[in-house]
């Protein structure tokens, strides 16, 4: 029996290449996924992580309590405490350090790798020997003065900047021109996970992230036999009370685990989900193939009963077979979906939003994965007929080998998949009320869904008939060949859905993924530029830094503009809530934002009297004239406003408005801008006047100058990259597909050998067969394609009210360009798939057809 079952895999190398293929995509798909979610969700662990190594207590400065004067770039923290650092019982080292963060311009001008939290900057500070142990230097020498800088190696690669060029950079608001003088390298996960540093002399990174003579923060390395905590204890009592604080470094590592966690945990999801949707496909098409496959041996099955092989056996051989094939499946998919995981990076990133780097984490899901589809899914799949075909008496199994189902059977799959389909329709249904995309809704929109899609599967066989019979009017058209493709395809429902099963759930997901995504752009789009009456917005790439106060009126004197209007923005806190406050010039604001104040005006900010907007007013039963009770930023105590307007809910002034001097105090940087929202004359917008402006910010690789449209297409962009990157994944999911509808058609064509004999025989030429399987195939497909798009409409429809919730201004809305794409590429995926099956049957001869089947 081992003998045959090799036999039968060397026999017939083509069909079980086709297995093989089917369940190594599959296999792909899902190991692939599992790769690319360890990998990503630990390369951006590594980019939020700082290295604590070595780092036994560290000090730094303690935030100023509420109400005391801002001063974030005081601390106590200089070099006579460093002194009496190093002199407390237990220290064996003291290593002080001025950070911050820089964003660099690479040769082209184009920012650098510019991602919150991972543009670090530090000081240059050496130790006795004259070197800094954390920053080796590989090329030139460090920086000694305020025109030098270093950079770490990976980051000059990047930017094609060479020892002697001159780097561009920001720290806050002014451009900074900087040679160039060494290259380090550096352990920092931060940087090495695809940021960048920028290495200062010890002054200069004293200047620009704390004050001259101070530092940001303190490390102390302990000596062996101290512990920790009792350190950390011992420095307290020499710190300035309230002033500076003290922690451990298990304290840090433990609080930046948890931050890291919270902030990757999204990572894994999206792949995840592909991981989930790639096994239902992959399954569903192994399940298919092999379940044809034993169909087809039904009668040497029966032979090998009839000459003495066991029950047990048979199924034995038929199970080996599917673990030969499930094994090398499973390698060789294993294989192409490290290539995919590798491959999705750099598919993922855009050039304004990069993949943290890192090397692939192939931990042990990915390979389970690969075993339980490859092996677990083709065995699963092969057991079921194998047992049916062996429980059979051998002249039994001659006679009945393709029977259809009873009509009990039938009647007992119609009802389970309409009770699926009634199920997932009343769990969508339900969600009708919804008011947000909370994480309980999600859940139920996504059991709903899938409830919906399962009622469909199994149903297909029941819908076929009818569904094929009304397609075949078409079919029709062609004559007696499309009149066959018809017949052929409803030969067998069973087959003919579970052969459109896969392209089914492709379609369903492309489908309802480009509506909610072509809705959420038409959203985006009138939200990214709604209350917006400026032509350029000039705005900082992360929430800490801002425009230099300098550069608003080199912008307010380019030529053609005609209002350069600075916002401030920062927090404002109402109730324990935290909103968000504009602060504006009166005199200007109106030429750059569309207000539509439902009383009141912006005349009247000032100081102690702001604006609201209609939602934050609803939610605190505010009236022009009346009063709020708030806190601007975090260090200022409550105070009573006075409210001079309330203004329809308009994106750019945001939750309220107040003078741009009194909420400029309280920003993250007290006194700085974040944003310049300018007019032009005549709203014109030419290239050299953009060209204009950003020269009047020097290039600086802080800030984004933009116009409406790129306003509109930044906002739609990660929806878009991120339904591309979907739907090329799924359009791997059609290329199984493909295979599944080349499997059924070469099965079909070997099992109609006599027939299609008969037919050249009976005057049907070979292109008229050709004609007949390749109509077939696209019946087929059309069948699916018609289901997956039911499902999809369907689903996107019920999940609209989440959507609404999350996204203002969404309105479901039918991207007809994008489905009648989709419909078009099932059909030709069909009729591609049925190139070969087609040739071969039209190859067959009539005599030897009759005679030889």
């Amino acid at each position: 029996m081992l003998k045959t079952a090799l036999r039968n895999l060397l026999a017939h190398k083509a069909r079980q290449f086709m297995t093989v293929l089917a369940v190594c995509l599959g296999v792909a798909l899902v190991s692939g996924t599992l790769v690319f979610a360890d990998t990503t969700a630990q390369a951006h662990r590594a980019a939020e992580s700082r290295n604590f190594a070595g780092i036994d207590v560290t000090v730094t400065a303690k935030d100023p309590e509420p109400g005391a004067p801002a001063d974030p770039r005081g601390s106590a923290l200089d070099d006579a405490l460093v002194r009496k650092l190093a002199a407390v019982p237990g220290v064996a080292a003291v290593r002080p350090s001025a950070d911050g963060t820089a964003v660099l311009n690479g040769a082209d001008r184009a920012p650098l790798r510019v991602r919150t939290g991972a543009n670090l900057a530090a000081g240059h500070v050496p130790g006795q020997d004259g070197t800094d142990d954390r920053y080796p230097l590989v090329e030139g020498r460090a920086p000694r003065n305020s025109g030098e800088v270093a950079l770490d190696r990976a980051t000059a690669a990047a930017g094609g900047l060479r020892t002697g060029d001159t780097v561009t950079l920001a720290v806050d608001g002014p451009v900074l021109h900087k040679r160039l003088v060494g290259i380090v390298t550096t352990t920092e996960p931060r940087v090495t996970a695809g940021g960048t540093l920028a290495l200062f002399d010890k002054a200069t990174a004293q200047a620009l992230f704390a004050a001259p003579g101070r530092y940001t923060a303190v490390d102390l390395t302990a000596a062996p036999g101290t512990d920790q905590y009792e350190l950390a204890r011992r420095v307290a009592e020499v710190l300035p009370a309230g002033r500076a604080e003290a922690t451990t470094g298990t304290a840090q590592a433990r609080q930046q685990a948890v931050l890291v966690d919270t902030l990757t945990r999204g990572y894994e999801k999206v792949p995840l989900l592909f991981a989930g949707v790639s096994l239902f496909i992959a399954s569903f098409l192994i399940v298919n193939t092999f379940t044809m496959v034993v169909a087809r041996r039904t009668r040497e099955i029966a032979l090998l009963r009839a000459v003495g092989a066991s029950r047990r056996q048979v199924a034995r051989t038929v199970l080996l077979e599917a673990l030969l094939v499930g094994l090398v499946a499973s390698a060789a998919g294993f294989v192409l979906g490290l290539g995919i995981a590798a491959a999705l990076p750099t598919v993922l990133s855009t050039a304004g939003n990069t993949l943290p780097d890192g090397p692939l984490v192939i931990g042990p899901a990915p390979v389970a994965g690969a075993l339980g589809v490859g092996v677990g899914v083709t065995l699963l799949a092969a057991w079921l007929p194998s047992r049916r075909a062996a429980r059979i008496a051998p002249v039994e199994a001659l006679r009945t080998a393709g029977q259809p189902p009873s009509a009990a059977r039938s009647r007992v799959r119609a009802a389970t998949g309409l009770a699926l389909l009634v199920l997932g329709g009343a769990r969508l249904v339900s969600l009708s009320g919804a008011e947000d995309a909370s994480a309980g809704n999600l859940d139920a929109a996504m059991l709903g869904c899938g409830l919906f899609t399962a009622g469909l599967i199994v149903l297909a066989p029941t819908l076929a008939t009818p569904v094929i019979r009304l397609a075949g009017r078409l079919t029709g058209r062609f004559g007696i060949t499309g009149r066959l493709a018809r017949e052929n395809a409803l030969r067998d429902p069973r087959r003919t859905a579970a052969t459109a099963a896969t392209l089914l759930t492709s379609t369903a997901l492309v489908a309802g993924l480009a509506v909610i995504g072509h809705s959420a752009g038409q959203a985006l789009d009138r939200q990214a530029a709604a209350g917006l009456a400026a032509d350029y917005v000039i705005g900082s790439r992360t929430p800490t830094t801002g425009v230099d106060p300098a550069a608003v009126g080199r912008v307010a004197g380019v030529p053609g503009v005609r209002t350069a209007s600075p916002v401030s923005d920062s927090n404002l806190v109402v109730g324990g809530l935290v909103r968000q406050i504009s602060g504006v010039d009166p005199g200007t604001v109106g030429q750059v934002m569309e207000l539509r104040f439902r009383s009141g005006s912006a005349d009247g900010l000032g100081p102690g009297r702001i604006a609201v907007s209609e939602s934050l007013a609803r939610a605190n039963g505010l009236t022009t004239g009346g009063t709020l009770r708030a806190s601007i930023g975090f260090r200022q105590e409550a105070r009573t406003y006075t409210v001079v307007g309330v203004y329809q809910d308009n994106p750019v002034a945001q939750d309220a408005l107040g003078a741009r001097s009194e909420v400029a105090r309280q920003a993250f940087m007290p006194g700085s801008v974040q944003r310049l929202l300018v007019r032009t004359d005549a709203g014109a917008v030419p290239a050299a006047t953009e060209d204009r402006l950003r020269a009047a910010v020097g290039d600086s690789p802080l800030l984004k100058v933009q116009d409406r449209q790129a306003l509109v297409d930044e906002a739609a962009g990660s929806m878009g990259d991120l339904l591309d990157v979907m739907y090329g994944m799924l359009g791997i999911g059609l290329v199984i597909s493909a295979l599944g509808i080349v499997n059924t058609l070469a099965v079909s064509v070997a099992e109609r050998t006599r027939e299609i004999g008969a037919l050249r025989a009976l005057g049907m030429d070979r292109a008229g067969v050709r004609r007949m399987i390749r109509l077939e195939a696209v019946t087929v497909a059309a069948y699916g394609t018609l289901l997956g798009l039911a499902g999809g409409l369907v689903c996107a429809w019920a999940v609209a009210p989440l959507a609404s919730g999350a996204l203002e201004h969404y309105t479901p809305s039918l991207p007809w360009g994008t489905l009648l794409l989709v419909c078009l590429a099932s059909l030709v995926i069909g009729a591609l798939a049925a190139a070969v099956p087609a040739r071969r049957a039209a190859r067959l001869r009539p005599l030897e057809a009759v005679a030889g089947a």
